[in-house]
């Protein structure tokens, strides 16, 4: 269920009508609070790569052939140019298919040119879920890698865990575009481990080799796809790359300073340990370093460093976030922690047998939590201004929380199957999956020269005039100049404005009820507060500008 106007920071009458009836495309808005940029979505089902403003508007399409569906993710570079990875829509006699499955990756240029695509799929191998562009222009991407029933049985897998008589580990590879070679790769199959088999390779203590995979740990009933790694990230600071692994329920770092062959081996890179894992964290069971008790992570998804679009001075800068999938039996959160790292060692510090952190450094949640319910697909993204975008992919729903964890603004991807939704359509789980929403600020790089005007919606009978409602124009917020300080105030607050003479003001508190308004003249007006509760407080002149003032003491 799709809660509408959830705090009610719309206190306007006529936009609570106006957002009361949209059921697909934008829900809410509440432009002074929200982090202003342009959403990028590849949704399932169908072949485009939208870019929406706030409003839900359509400003740039890239458009592809109705035989093509996402593979899964795709990125804007600060150039302009998108980077995105997809795949045929029939899937019927590939050899390797399981959900997220991709195929292709390209470079377009803003005018949705070609300019180089790179293809993995055959009877062996399949690229699938993420990519991760990189400062350098290379990309990583995660790839399946078939192994046959006698190659798992000889590694060290029990036979009972060999549903199809077969195996589909992961590996990375990083491709340069610039000669379509792959330069660097790392294969999960040269960091393995088990104690099941002591005649059979990588037989070993799991207890004592944390940075070594458990062969046996299987939670996706001896399915091949064993990991599904679903996103990965990379930090040029520390040249690492992160993976997210949902279903050992775990994220895991890997060196990248190493070359290929340190990638293979124990030894080497930075951390002087080869390709073996630097860091997992969210499931110490899976290394036997802890109980279900214990376990922090179900099933995650977009799983990423904190520092995209954001400084040294972002408190969450270096962070991890996390959207966790399957948390509760009917509710998820996205969740931020802090990873044990110690760059004097540089290395991650176990906390006893297992690896920190104990507990989350922030988790997020919908005011209703059963209204955040996915259990797959999904992203977070913290914002520059401390908001936080989280997306619901299983319902394309996405929703923005301020800092005081107030939605203020909410999206409903309105597709129904691929196909245009209409407004009034109510729809239901799996009807319009979105796999992450993500967020460019206005002033990016790639914007800068480009036609960035509205161009319609993805929608059919779309709410036009609902936006317009929100957004004065340009020119009349710049007429008002509306001032108000000090913020937060106390006992009184200075409301300054210009151009016109005898502005019409009216307050509301956080749940939209009036608290006063007045008449007032000559450019400013001290209003008396003392008696005012503390929260938070609008202050509308005009019927046209709206700025959201605290009162604490």
């Amino acid at each position: 269920m799709i809660r509408v106007l959830t705090s009610f920071f719309f206190v306007f009458t006529f936009v609570f009508i106006g957002a009361s009836q949209n059921t697909v495309g934008l829900l809410s808005y509440e432009p002074a609070s929200s982090y202003d940029g342009y959403n990028l979505m590849f949704p399932h089902n169908q072949a485009n790569v939208y870019l929406l403003d706030n409003c839900g508007e359509i400003v740039h399409t890239w458009a592809d052939e109705n035989n093509f569906r996402p593979g899964n993710m795709a990125y804007i570079m600060p150039d302009g140019k998108l980077v995105k990875a997809k795949r045929d829509a029939i899937i019927t006699d590939d050899d390797i298919w399981a959900g997220g499955g991709g195929e292709f990756v390209e470079i377009r240029d803003w005018d949705n040119n070609l300019e180089w695509t790179f293809e993995l799929n055959d009877s062996i191998n399949r690229m699938h879920h993420d990519i991760a562009p990189m400062p350098n222009g290379n990309i990583l991407i995660t790839v399946w890698e078939l192994k046959t029933e006698d190659e798992a049985i000889e590694a060290g897998r029990d036979t009972a865990k060999l549903a199809q008589a077969k195996l589909w580990p992961d590996y990375i590879i990083e491709v340069n575009p610039t000669n379509n070679e792959i330069v660097w790769e790392w294969h999960v199959w040269d960091h393995l481990i088990q104690d099941y088999d002591e005649t059979k390779a990588n037989f070993g203590d799991v207890a004592a080799h944390p940075e070594l995979i458990d062969l046996n740990w299987d939670t996706n009933n001896g399915h091949p796809d064993w990991m599904h790694t679903n996103a990965i990230d990379y930090n040029l600071e520390l040249d690492q790359i992160l993976i997210s692994v949902p279903t050992f329920h775990e994220v895991w770092i890997i060196d990248h300073s190493t070359t290929t062959a340190q990638a293979a081996s124990h030894n080497g890179g930075m951390s002087g340990r080869g390709g073996d894992l630097m860091y997992r964290w969210g499931n110490p069971a899976t290394y036997r370093a802890g109980t279900v008790d214990d376990q922090k992570l179900f099933y995650p998804h977009d799983i990423h460093w904190v520092d995209e679009f954001v400084d040294f001075s972002f408190p969450d800068y270096g962070k991890i976030a996390a959207f966790n999938n399957r948390v509760g039996a009917d509710f998820s959160t996205a969740n931020v922690f802090i990873p044990t790292w110690d760059m004097y060692t540089w290395s991650y510090t176990l906390d006893g047998e297992a690896f920190g952190p104990n507990t989350f450094d922030k988790t997020f949640t919908h005011p209703t939590p059963t209204d955040l319910y996915s259990t797959g697909l999904s992203s977070v993204q913290l914002l520059p201004n401390g908001n936080t975008l989280i997306c619901s992919g299983r319902f394309g729903y996405s929703f923005e929380l301020d800092s005081e964890d107030e939605i203020v603004w909410e999206y409903k991807t309105p597709l129904v199957g691929g196909n245009a939704a209409t407004q009034g359509d109510t729809l239901s789980i799996n009807n319009n999956l979105t796999f992450r929403l993500k967020r460019y600020p206005t002033d990016f790089s790639a914007f800068t020269g480009r036609d960035l005007s509205q161009k319609g919606w993805i929608e059919n009978e779309p709410d036009s005039t609902f936006c317009d409602l929100l957004l004065p124009t340009e020119e009349l917020i710049s007429n008002y100049n509306l001032n108000l300080y000090p913020n937060p105030a106390q006992d009184m607050i200075v409301i300054e404005w210009d151009y016109s003479m005898h502005p019409q003001f009216e307050v509301f508190d956080i749940l939209g009820r009036p608290v006063t308004q007045f008449q007032a003249t000559g450019g400013r007006k001290y209003l008396d507060t003392s008696t005012w509760s503390e929260g938070i407080y609008f202050i509308r002149i005009d019927n046209v500008v709206t700025k959201k003032v605290m009162i604490a003491r």
